[in-house]
């Protein structure tokens, strides 16, 4: 966890820098506020990684004496062909072209093929070919 502790800390220093720099130089309150927030949600993150690393014993890769085989296993379990990432993919497709188009009925639509693409996502290992 130390490194991407670092890296988080690193980030919230970097933009508790940029955000004061950035109205300072420009007065622009958007672009200031959205640095801000990215420092706050930077300085979030890293220290719960810094609290969490505490409790848990190091990782391989966290330790000198580390060893490539210790972190081999089974990382799990992946679908060896799925149709249903496509037809999720459509549905957020079909939902954006509502607004897009000013017709609100196409996102309702969307949202309709949604749930029958996020079920058979969802459920594809309990019927068909892949079947447990």
């Amino acid at each position: 966890m130390k490194p991407e502790k670092w890296i988080f800390w690193f980030m919230a220093i970097f933009f508790g820098v940029v955000a004061p720099s950035y109205w300072l130089i420009t007065g622009e309150i958007a672009g200031t506020v959205v640095l801000s927030f990215t420092f706050v949600l930077s300085a979030m993150i890293a220290g719960y990684l810094t609290l969490t690393a505490r409790t848990f014993d190091p990782r391989p890769e966290d330790r000198l004496d580390g060893e490539i085989v210790e972190g081999a296993g089974e990382y799990g379990f992946f679908a060896p062909s799925s149709i249903w990432p496509f037809w999720c993919a459509v549905t957020v497709m079909v939902i954006a072209l509502g607004p897009a188009l000013h017709q609100p009925w196409i996102s309702l639509m969307g949202v309709g093929i949604g749930i029958w693409a996020l079920s058979g996502w969802l459920f594809q290992f309990y019927r068909g070919e892949y079947r447990h």
